[in-house]
C-alpha cells in the first residue's frame, strides 16, 4: 500500500488505525516529545505479547462497521485524502468490500469537528491531543459510530472511549455546534473521472468549488516543473492545471504532486489558489482546490491521457462532478489516436510492480495481496 510519510498524513492514519481497533486508547496522536511516549511503546509490548498468546488476528477485528467507524473520524478530523486510498488497500487485505461511494455517503452525514490546518483555521495536531484527542472526538461522534466493535485493547471501541470530553471547545468543537456541517472529504465522478477522483473542498478557496476553465496540461511532472514558471505559459486564474502520468503505474507509486504550484506570474497578480487536477496524490498538510486520484489515470488510457491545451473543464463539488466538455465523438477520435505508453520496467521488481498495482479507487495495492484466502503453503518437515 502506498504511504507518505508526511506528518500531517502520519498522525491521521495513526487516528483511524485507533478508530479501526488496531491500536490501544491513547496511542493516537501523542506529540513527538511526549514522554507518553515510552509509556505507550511499553503497553504495547505487554500487549501484543497477550495477542499473540490468544491468537487475536486483524481479521478478528476489522469488520465493515469497524472501516466505516474510521471513515467517520476522517470525515470528522478533515483528514487527508490520502487515508482513502490506505483504508481501501487496508479494506482490501481483510477482504472487507469497500468503495469510494461509502466516504462520500459518510462524508455528507459527518460534520467536521477538529479545527485543525489545513481543514479548520487555527491548530495543530499537538492541540488535539492535549484538547483531549482521538477519545474526545469519538466521544462526540458516539451517536454516529458501532461502538460495539472489537478492539485490540480487549474491549469494545464504546469502553475504550469512556467518559472521555473536549477541553478545548475551540480544538474539538460538539457535534450539534460543529466547524463545519459537513466532513473533510468528497468523491466526484464524470466523464474525466469514471472511476472517481478525491477533493478537500474544505481546504480549498469556495468560489473554486464550482467552476469552469481552459485546461493547461502538462505531460509528466518534469514538464510540469519546466514549464509552470514560464511567462508565456498561457495561463490566467481561471485556468486548470492539469498533470497526467502521475498515478499508480504513470509516477510510478502514485506520488505527492498532486498540490501542482500556481505560476508565479500569477502569484504575482495576488493568485492564491486555483483548480488543479491530476491522477497524484497530495500530502496530508496540503491545501488548496486541488482533484486528485483521478481514476483510472491516464498511464492506462483514463479520460486524462485525452485532455488537451484549451479544453474547457467543469469542477461542481455539490453536484461532485468532473467533467470535460469535450463531445462524445471528438472523445472517441482521440481515443482512438491515443497510443499506451511503453511499460517502465521490464523485468526485476519494477515488473511485478506494474504488473499487480491496483488503480486509485482500489487502494493502489498488490492484487496479489487482496482477500482473506489461506496460502496454502507447504508443510515443513
Amino acid at each position: 500500500m502506498v504511504c507518505c510519510g508526511d506528518a500531517g498524513c502520519v498522525e491521521h492514519v495513526k487516528d483511524l488505525t485507533k478508530t479501526l481497533g488496531l491500536t490501544l486508547p491513547g496511542a493516537a496522536s501523542i506529540p513527538a516529545v511526549d514522554a507518553n511516549h515510552s509509556r505507550m511503546a511499553e503497553a504495547c509490548g505487554r500487549r501484543i505479547v497477550e495477542l499473540v498468546w490468544d491468537d487475536v488476528k486483524p481479521s478478528d477485528i476489522l469488520t465493515p462497521a469497524s472501516f466505516d467507524n474510521a471513515i467517520v473520524a476522517l470525515m470528522a478530523l478533515g483528514g487527508s485524502t490520502n487515508a482513502i486510498v490506505h483504508l481501501i488497500a487496508m479494506a482490501g487485505r481483510a477482504g472487507v468490500p469497500l468503495n469510494l461511494d461509502r466516504f462520500d455517503d459518510i462524508s455528507r452525514k459527518v460534520p467536521l469537528l477538529a479545527n485543525l490546518r489545513p481543514s479548520g483555521s487555527k491548530y495543530l495536531m499537538e492541540d488535539f491531543y492535549y484538547a483531549g484527542g482521538l477519545r474526545a472526538l469519538l466521544a462526540e461522534l458516539k451517536p454516529l459510530l458501532s461502538l460495539q466493535e472489537r478492539t485490540v485493547s480487549g474491549r469494545s471501541l464504546g469502553e475504550n472511549i469512556g467518559d472521555a470530553k473536549s477541553y478545548n471547545r475551540d480544538v474539538i468543537a460538539a457535534l450539534d455546534q460543529p466547524v463545519q456541517t459537513v466532513g473533510g472529504l468528497a468523491v466526484l465522478r464524470g466523464n474525466l473521472a469514471p472511476d472517481g477522483a478525491v477533493i478537500k473542498p474544505i481546504a480549498a478557496d469556495p468560489k473554486l468549488l464550482k467552476h469552469i476553465g481552459k485546461a493547461v496540461v502538462f505531460n509528466d511532472y518534469g514538464e510540469m516543473a519546466a514549464r509552470i514558471d514560464d511567462e508565456n505559459l498561457p495561463v490566467d486564474a481561471n485556468s486548470v492545471l492539469v498533470l497526467r502520468n502521475a498515478g499508480p503505474l504513470g509516477g510510478p507509486g502514485m506520488p505527492e504532486w498532486g498540490m501542482l504550484p500556481i505560476p508565479k506570474k500569477l502569484l504575482k497578480q495576488g493568485v492564491r489558489d486555483m483548480v488543479r487536477v491530476s491522477d497524484a496524490r497530495m500530502s496530508g498538510t496540503s491545501y488548496g482546490c486541488c482533484v486528485l486520484h483521478v481514476s483510472p489515470e491516464s498511464f492506462v488510457g483514463g479520460p486524462l491521457a485525452l485532455v488537451r491545451d484549451g479544453d474547457l473543464i467543469e469542477l461542481d463539488v455539490d453536484k461532485r462532478r468532473l467533467d470535460l466538455k469535450v463531445s462524445e465523438a471528438e472523445l472517441l477520435q482521440r481515443r482512438n489516436e491515443w497510443r499506451a505508453p511503453q511499460p517502465k520496467y521490464q523485468r526485476g521488481f519494477g515488473a511485478i510492480f506494474q504488473d499487480n498495482i491496483t488503480q486509485a479507487h482500489q487502494g493502489c495495492d498488490f492484487r496479489i495481496l487482496e482477500g482473506t484466502a489461506p496460502t496454502n503453503e507447504p508443510e515443513i518437515h
